[in-house]
């Protein structure tokens, strides 16, 4: 038997990054607010002393269980959608902080040419830039009406960073310096610098120094152990939402979290929701949570599924064009180049987002005129720490097992760097999410289903990037320089990148979009959807700053809906 509890201001599904900033800010407010967390509850202390690579980056302890729950993966329409029975191309975080816990800490603001990417192709390169079939869309709002917003995510986080990007101007310093410049980013810097290029420190959420954010909360200085990327921080020291905002929302007395709560439906009758169905992992109970507002804020994939088994929204149509609930999926792509080196680096020692970026690439800071693609991607090097189970760096002639590979593994362990880009992706009418009609998960739910390919636009843009970077690690003094070999159709086998965006696309009207500037669902006013699944295509950078700032603008417009109701825009 189903039990109802008893009825709360907000419900937030998912305990990340979006779900912790809303919690936070509409717990301050004063409204009465329940997190519901299918994974396990985690803070600081259970990473004490664990830099266990096989655990966490190998057997990805902080992840999605797939024998419960995956998704079902297809190049085209054509081919049959089979079951993702193993993590590979992204990693979804599952758990308290979400995949906020296990993230490496580049925090980023997308360019106004992101925001407004439609009209400002239209006006600079004319309406037929790129084919019909690519779906580009404004996102409904500005870079200057989001960039409070930013700011007070990047506060939150205590953000380390330096203000001297020559293409994006900031009405506020970083909140602490940047991290440390070491001889490989020195290196790295000297040569785009060589070649005209304007380097910059990364911004990072692995802090340069300690800090006490806005709302009290400690953060630590970073310690470059090299553990950052699928592991949670030991020191406290990586901006997550279990030592942030999390800590924030409780200390209120107004918010309350539940974990091992699997939500399987958003109740809707008539023009609102009325709350979710969820069910206790471990105990097999069902239950009811009634609020006044309801928020979805789990990964991109999950936002959607939830939406299309509550029957909430119109599907979208890849044949007709019509409906937008799952239209616009994007991922990214990652061109770059690897160098190897005759003298030795410290390449194991390092920090999550300790690096250096050029955005001479990105956007739409170079001429597209004769190039058949638009924006662009940021080009960085990062000394991340080479963990030496899965750092096995060889030339492309040399064996893949044996005593060769062994050998050249361990003289290049060393020796070899790469310059890795974060490449943009524009939405295709053919790249989109639905329901899968033949899986299910464990709880007797459809599967999540993804089509998903590489376009023209993607391969053009990797192939220009791709020389570039190797432009830049020939000036660096590689003795041997590798270009990434060019891509061809998506593979989920290895893992790319956790960058997966769209499918509830925000915009300025209910045709083109899911949810308004608000993420305030189009079909029922009480309903918000909040996560990178907004994005109306991939930027030229990591989204977690994007969607830090697009949370607190979800957060005002929950606040206000809750004094006066109706449609905020």
């Amino acid at each position: 038997m189903v039990k109802t509890l008893p009825k709360v201001d907000v419900v937030i599904v998912g305990m990340g990054w979006t779900g912790g900033i809303i919690a936070a800010e509409c717990a301050k407010a004063g409204l009465k607010v329940v997190g519901l967390e299918r994974g396990q509850e985690r803070g600081t202390e259970d990473y004490l002393k664990i830099h266990d690579e096989y655990r966490y980056a190998v057997r990805y302890e902080l992840m999605q269980n797939l024998a419960k729950e995956t998704i079902t993966i297809r190049n085209n329409r054509k081919m049959p959608a089979l079951p993702m029975r193993q993590l590979g191309s992204f990693l979804l975080g599952e758990g308290l902080g979400g995949s906020g816990t296990h993230w490496n800490g580049h925090t980023w603001r997308f360019y106004p040419y992101d925001f407004q990417i439609k009209t400002m192709t239209d006006k600079k390169y004319g309406p037929n830039k790129l084919p019909k079939d690519y779906l580009l869309q404004d996102w409904g709002l500005t870079y200057d009406e989001l960039e409070p917003y930013f700011y007070t995510f990047e506060q939150t986080i205590g953000l380390s960073g330096e203000d001297n990007n020559p293409f994006l101007k900031r009405k506020d310093p970083f909140p602490t310096p940047p991290m440390k410049k070491t001889p490989i980013l020195k290196k790295f810097e000297k040569a785009t610098q060589e070649l005209g290029y304007s380097p910059i420190m990364m911004p990072s959420a692995n802090l340069s120094e300690a800090y006490e954010n806005p709302d009290g909360e400690m953060i630590n200085a970073c310690q470059y152990c090299g553990f950052c990327e699928r592991f949670g921080c030991e020191y406290g020291a990586k901006s997550s939402p279990e030592i942030t905002v999390v800590p924030t929302a409780r200390k209120t007395g107004n918010f309350d979290v539940r974990f091992n709560a699997n939500v399987v439906e958003v109740i809707k009758s008539g023009k609102k929701v009325t709350g979710v169905k969820y069910m206790d992992t471990l105990s097999g109970e069902e239950y009811i949570q009634p609020a006044e507002a309801v928020v979805l804020s789990s990964y991109v994939m999950n936002n959607a599924k939830l939406l299309m088994v509550s029957k909430i929204g119109d599907q979208y149509d890849p044949v007709t064009g019509r409906g937008t609930l799952g239209r616009s999926y994007c991922y990214q792509i990652l061109p770059g180049a690897s160098g190897f080196f005759d003298d030795q680096m410290n390449t194991f020692m390092g920090a999550g987002a300790l690096g250096m970026t050029i955005d001479d690439f990105n956007a739409d800071n170079f001429d597209h005129s004769n190039l058949d693609f638009i924006h662009g991607g940021s080009l960085s090097i990062t000394q991340t720490g080479s963990r030496p189970i899965e750092t096995n760096p060889i030339q492309r002639d040399t064996p893949t097992w044996g005593a060769e590979f062994k050998k050249s593994s361990i003289y290049n362990y060393t020796r070899t760097l790469s310059i890795g880009a974060q490449g943009a992706s524009m939405p295709h009418k053919e790249n989109f999410l639905s329901l899968d009609s033949n899986y299910k998960d464990a709880y007797g739910i459809p599967l999540l289903q993804m089509t998903y390919n590489f376009t023209e636009q993607d391969r053009a843009l990797h192939k220009y990037i791709s020389e570039k970077s190797a432009e830049i690690m020939k000036e660096m003094g590689a003795k041997t320089v590798e270009s990434r070999s060019p891509i061809t159709d998506y593979d989920i086998v290895t893992y790319q990148t956790t960058h997966n965006t769209g499918g509830t696309v925000m915009g300025g009207s209910p045709e083109n979009s899911v949810v308004n500037t608000y993420l305030q669902h189009w079909d029922a006013e009480n309903l918000f959807v909040v996560g990178a699944g907004n994005f109306a295509h991939n930027g030229g950078y990591n989204p977690t700053g994007t969607v830090g700032a697009l949370s607190y603008r979800a957060a005002e417009g929950i606040i206000k809906y809750s004094k006066s109701g109706g449609s905020l825009v």
